[in-house]
């Protein structure tokens, strides 16, 4: 068989160990996953070997030596591993999923959508989303003074709105309230748990966790099935603008390379995995952006300043442009990575930083330890967003959207949303972080279904002038 080898890196002495007692290992991760791989990479240095229950064996490298090695792999030698905790979530026909010429097609058909030029098309309806959002609309309850806000929630409603206007041109209050109760509850029936057992993942008269989120997604796939007939019905009716403008009516458009349309089955997957992923990871990393400005009066006031210079009717591109802002968002995103790892499985045999990972096995790049290696980001444990005015960091140190060819197709959407939500909220109240949340140690990070978000729900008060 054929080996491929990455550039040459410091050399182990002896292959890292799988680890014993894999379950205890596997709540451990759950526990705290940036914690256990810490200690994972002091026990056993860089690379290091994990497994989790169903999962497999993977070895893992946390080094921009080693993301560089990760993402510059052979094409034709990496497939995502199956299974793979998401599955049931997105689909294995999911674009995250894809292999080879099927994943390359979906890219294909999936780039337009999410040009630069056409997201900023959407500035306008993700500030409308943050300020109905701040009005109250959904709940009733405007952000006035003294109010209390579940940032979590309001995030998720904010971004699920963004995402049903970008993918389905929903604009009707009742649809949008049918699609985010079954989104919400599918959401929420995904917990650690069943992301990380696979074992747990059983029917039982009904009233298992797993029953309650195939229930859950059933649901969901209802909707969206009656999406595309409704609008495939439209377009061989001969309806006026029955395509729309969204990007399932781009989709529905789009041609393979043989002519050939979608299939309602990879139609409905791509559009679970863009409502899951599209709105679920922004609105974790806007709670943390939020989190960490309140907890830093300086960055958060140097941020006001920028925002006010702008002036409260800025253009949606125009904010998102703004340099400081820009800089908080990444540096939110360096410190909470959304999706905090990446996987990759091989075909072939390769070495990673000088450790044979042999056909079959899988390697993997913790984000969150490449995010604080302390030769790339001294003082890593700060939130310091000035790191990212004062220099640039190559593809192989800052990777929140991971790399490679498997990029995430949706993060320059995820990005401008993240800036224009950001400034919209700060610009238009004075939030205060609960007492619990505004002192003592930073929360800690745990699995939110496709995502890691904090383990507690993060409130804010809205207090008197």
């Amino acid at each position: 068989m054929n080996s491929a080898a990455g550039p040459a890196g410091p050399e182990t002495p002896s292959p890292p160990r799988e680890p014993r007692f894999v379950p205890l290992h596997a709540a451990a991760a759950g526990l705290d996953l940036e914690r256990y791989f810490r200690w994972r990479r002091a026990r056993e240095g860089d690379p290091f070997r994990m497994r989790f229950p169903g999962l497999g064996s993977a070895v893992f490298t946390g080094s921009p030596a080693g993301a560089r090695e990760v993402f510059r792999a052979p094409v034709e030698l990496l497939e995502p591993p199956l299974p793979n905790p998401i599955e049931p979530m997105v689909g294995a026909g999911s674009l995250i999923l894809a292999r080879g010429v099927r994943h390359r097609n979906g890219r294909t058909l999936l780039m337009p959508a999410f040009h630069r030029a056409r997201i900023s098309a959407y500035g306008s309806a993700i500030r409308d989303a943050a300020r109905a959002e701040i009005a109250g609309e959904r709940t009733g309850r405007a952000w006035t003074p003294g109010a209390r806000v579940d940032a979590r929630d309001a995030a998720r409603a904010i971004t699920l709105r963004v995402i049903l206007t970008a993918v389905f041109g929903i604009e009707d209050p009742d649809r949008r309230a049918e699609y985010t109760a079954a989104t919400t509850a599918f959401l929420t029936a995904f917990g650690g748990p069943l992301f990380l057992v696979p074992a747990l993942r059983r029917r039982m008269f009904g009233v298992t966790g797993w029953e309650r989120f195939t229930a859950a997604r059933d649901r969901v796939d209802a909707l969206l099935d009656g999406e595309i007939a409704r609008r495939r019905a439209d377009i061989d009716a001969g309806a006026k603008d029955a395509g729309g403008q969204d990007i399932l009516g781009m989709l529905l458009a789009a041609r393979y390379d043989d002519g050939a349309p979608i299939g309602d089955l990879e139609l409905r997957e791509q559009l679970r995995t863009l409502l899951v992923a599209g709105h679920e990871t922004t609105a974790t990393a806007l709670v943390w952006a939020l989190y960490r400005l309140h907890r830093a009066p300086a960055v958060l006031e140097r941020l006001r300043a920028e925002l006010a210079a702008a002036g409260p009717e800025a253009d949606p591109a125009e904010l998102a442009a703004l340099p400081y802002l820009d800089a908080v968002c990444q540096e939110t995103l360096r410190m909470h990575p959304p999706v905090p790892i990446v996987l990759r499985r091989l075909t072939g045999d390769y070495a990673l930083r000088g450790t044979p990972v042999v056909s079959g096995d899988t390697m993997g790049l913790s984000v969150q330890l490449l995010h604080s290696d302390p030769e790339v980001w001294p003082e890593s444990h700060l939130f310091r967003p000035e790191r990212f005015l004062e220099r640039r960091y190559s593809p192989f140190e800052f990777a929140p959207y991971g790399g490679g060819h498997r990029r995430c197709v949706g993060a320059a959407l995820a990005d401008y949303e993240l800036r224009v939500v950001l400034a919209t909220v700060l610009g238009a109240v004075r939030l205060r972080l609960a007492p619990r949340f505004a002192r003592g140690r930073v929360l800690l990070t745990v699995p939110h279904n496709i995502a890691l978000g904090p383990r507690a729900a993060i409130t804010f008060d809205i207090p008197e002038p």
